[in-house]
Protein backbone atom coordinates (compact mmCIF):
# COMPACT_ATOMS: atom_id res chain seq x y z
CA UNK A 1 0.00 0.00 0.00
CA UNK A 2 1.13 3.66 -0.34
CA UNK A 3 0.42 6.96 1.32
CA UNK A 4 1.36 10.53 1.14
CA UNK A 5 1.59 12.53 4.65
CA UNK A 6 2.40 15.59 5.93
CA UNK A 7 5.52 15.06 8.58
CA UNK A 8 4.02 17.45 11.73
CA UNK A 9 7.34 16.12 14.32
CA UNK A 10 9.42 19.44 13.20
CA UNK A 11 8.97 22.88 11.51
CA UNK A 12 9.77 21.56 8.12
CA UNK A 13 6.64 19.62 7.31
CA UNK A 14 8.23 17.22 4.66
CA UNK A 15 6.18 15.62 2.14
CA UNK A 16 6.30 11.91 2.92
CA UNK A 17 5.27 9.40 0.36
CA UNK A 18 5.44 6.01 1.88
CA UNK A 19 5.39 2.27 0.64
CA UNK A 20 4.23 -0.17 3.04
CA UNK A 21 2.62 -3.80 4.14
CA UNK A 22 0.95 -4.88 7.02
CA UNK A 23 3.86 -5.32 9.22
CA UNK A 24 6.62 -2.72 7.87
CA UNK A 25 7.37 0.28 6.41
CA UNK A 26 8.85 -1.16 2.80
CA UNK A 27 10.12 2.51 1.12
CA UNK A 28 10.45 6.09 3.00
CA UNK A 29 10.77 8.98 0.74
CA UNK A 30 10.73 12.80 1.49
CA UNK A 31 11.85 13.10 4.84
CA UNK A 32 14.06 15.42 5.48
CA UNK A 33 15.58 14.10 9.37
CA UNK A 34 14.83 11.17 11.24
CA UNK A 35 11.79 12.20 12.98
CA UNK A 36 10.16 11.49 9.52
CA UNK A 37 10.68 7.76 9.57
CA UNK A 38 9.48 7.98 13.34
CA UNK A 39 6.46 9.95 12.53
CA UNK A 40 5.69 7.23 9.42
CA UNK A 41 5.33 4.20 11.38
CA UNK A 42 3.56 5.61 14.29
CA UNK A 43 1.02 6.84 11.74
CA UNK A 44 0.52 4.33 9.83
CA UNK A 45 0.32 1.41 12.35
CA UNK A 46 -0.69 3.41 15.57
CA UNK A 47 -2.10 6.56 14.38
CA UNK A 48 -2.81 8.50 18.00
CA UNK A 49 -4.62 12.08 18.55
CA UNK A 50 -5.03 14.82 21.43
CA UNK A 51 -9.08 14.73 21.52
CA UNK A 52 -10.38 18.49 21.99
CA UNK A 53 -13.92 19.31 22.36
CA UNK A 54 -16.07 21.17 24.00
CA UNK A 55 -18.54 19.71 26.92
CA UNK A 56 -21.94 21.89 28.44
CA UNK A 57 -21.37 24.08 31.20
CA UNK A 58 -24.23 24.90 33.75
CA UNK A 59 -24.77 27.87 35.46
CA UNK A 60 -21.34 29.29 33.93
CA UNK A 61 -20.68 32.36 32.24
CA UNK A 62 -19.82 30.78 29.09
CA UNK A 63 -22.17 27.69 28.21
CA UNK A 64 -19.43 25.66 26.41
CA UNK A 65 -16.40 24.23 28.40
CA UNK A 66 -13.34 23.48 26.22
CA UNK A 67 -11.86 20.53 27.07
CA UNK A 68 -8.74 17.95 26.02
CA UNK A 69 -7.72 14.51 26.46
CA UNK A 70 -4.76 14.39 29.02
CA UNK A 71 -3.14 12.33 26.92
CA UNK A 72 -2.73 11.14 23.16
CA UNK A 73 -5.50 7.87 22.73
CA UNK A 74 -5.61 5.73 19.83
CA UNK A 75 -7.59 7.51 17.14
CA UNK A 76 -10.08 5.26 16.28
CA UNK A 77 -11.59 5.96 19.30
CA UNK A 78 -12.17 9.78 18.57
CA UNK A 79 -15.52 9.75 17.61
CA UNK A 80 -16.81 7.29 20.65
CA UNK A 81 -14.40 9.84 22.89
CA UNK A 82 -16.25 13.00 21.49
CA UNK A 83 -19.68 11.41 21.82
CA UNK A 84 -18.93 10.15 25.58
CA UNK A 85 -18.35 13.83 26.49
CA UNK A 86 -21.24 15.17 24.86
CA UNK A 87 -23.64 13.45 27.23
CA UNK A 88 -21.59 15.08 30.53
CA UNK A 89 -23.06 18.17 31.70
CA UNK A 90 -20.99 20.42 33.93
CA UNK A 91 -21.75 22.68 36.93
CA UNK A 92 -19.73 25.81 36.88
CA UNK A 93 -17.38 27.10 38.65
CA UNK A 94 -15.13 24.97 36.49
CA UNK A 95 -10.61 25.72 37.05
CA UNK A 96 -8.35 24.70 34.16
CA UNK A 97 -6.50 21.87 34.60
CA UNK A 98 -9.88 19.98 36.07
CA UNK A 99 -10.46 16.24 35.38
CA UNK A 100 -13.92 16.67 33.42
CA UNK A 101 -14.05 12.49 33.15
CA UNK A 102 -11.51 10.11 34.75
CA UNK A 103 -10.13 7.28 32.19
CA UNK A 104 -12.00 8.21 29.68
CA UNK A 105 -13.54 4.49 27.81
CA UNK A 106 -10.63 2.78 29.72
CA UNK A 107 -8.38 4.44 27.68
CA UNK A 108 -6.36 5.37 30.44
CA UNK A 109 -6.83 9.47 29.68
CA UNK A 110 -8.58 11.73 31.62
CA UNK A 111 -10.76 14.34 30.11
CA UNK A 112 -9.12 17.89 31.06
CA UNK A 113 -10.71 21.32 31.44
CA UNK A 114 -8.80 23.92 29.50
CA UNK A 115 -10.31 27.42 30.73
CA UNK A 116 -11.78 28.56 33.78
CA UNK A 117 -15.40 29.19 34.05
CA UNK A 118 -16.88 31.23 36.77
CA UNK A 119 -20.49 30.56 38.20
CA UNK A 120 -23.17 32.84 37.37
CA UNK A 121 -23.80 35.23 40.29
CA UNK A 122 -20.32 34.79 41.81
CA UNK A 123 -18.64 37.62 41.75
Amino acid sequence: MKKELICINCPQGCNLDVEFDKEKIISLEGNECKMGVKYAEEEIFHPVRMVTTTAAVMNGFIKLLPVKTSCPIDKSLTLNIVKEISKVRINAPVKSGDIIIKNILNTGADIVATRTVGKIGSW
